[in-house]
């Protein structure tokens, strides 16, 4: 479903799993909703099923296909189930090395995390594989994400590999909002736009002092520069 009005910003809702019509119709820059089950897997999940060979502790396929990189902060409540109170984002771009495998492995077909995938991977491997990215919106979002999830409907591995890097599943209702940072044509609005921007970022440098401090990430030699 989508909601717009005039000259205001798409909003799609989307069931999960989500169908392959749903994710072809997102559009770069839309907010989206989630309702249904989603997973969380990063590199403690990936590093055991990908790389040490480990079976899936359920069968993702027909299950969900949306894989959301994030730490949840979960507590046991007094039923011996958990309450989570919020979750956010982790960045990832660490995990680029296993996108291949796991799409193909499980028919992900939504990405969710923040500050995006390496550029080449939209085109090599996301859209290849039929999934999309979706970005969270600025920080400080966590307790709205966490006001979408419902339930949680199991956890794995979570002795092992701690709150973090557990496979959690989740049943969310308007979970969100996200926002379209890639398409299944390999767009990505964040290349797009920092393309634009980096064409007169140096005029922002241009008179100014060196930095002060010297730590990390604070220089004006855009060759060390973090942005």
């Amino acid at each position: 479903m989508v909601d717009q009005q005039a000259d205001e910003m798409k909003v799609f809702h989307i069931n999960v799993p989500a169908s392959t019509e749903d994710v072809a119709r997102l559009e770069l820059g839309a907010a989206v909703y989630l309702n249904g089950l989603i997973y969380t897997a990063r590199e403690g999940v990936y590093k055991k099923v990908l790389d040490e060979g480990l079976e899936l502790p359920v069968e993702l396929k027909g299950l969900s296909n949306v894989n959301f990189h994030c730490s949840p902060a979960a507590a046991l409540d007094e039923k011996g189930g958990y309450n989570v109170g919020a979750v956010t984002a982790t960045a990832s771009f660490r995990f680029s090395k296993w996108m291949p495998k796991w799409i193909a492995r499980t028919g992900c077909r939504i990405v969710i995390g923040k500050g995006g995938m390496p550029a080449d991977d939209y085109k090599n491997v996301l859209a290849p594989g039929g999934a999309v990215y979706l970005t969270t919106v600025g920080y400080g979002t966590g307790a709205l994400l966490g006001r979408g999830i419902k339930q949680v409907r199991d956890v794995f591995w979570l002795d092992e590999l701690g709150i973090a890097q557990a496979m959690w599943m989740f049943e969310v209702e308007s979970f969100g909002p996200f926002i379209v940072e890639s398409d299944l044509q390999g767009n990505s609005l964040f290349a797009k736009h920092g393309e634009e921007i980096n064409i007169g970022i140096e005029k922002l440098y241009a008179g100014l002092k060196p930095p002060a401090l010297h730590r990390y990430g604070e220089t004006d030699d855009r060759k060390n520069e973090v942005m």
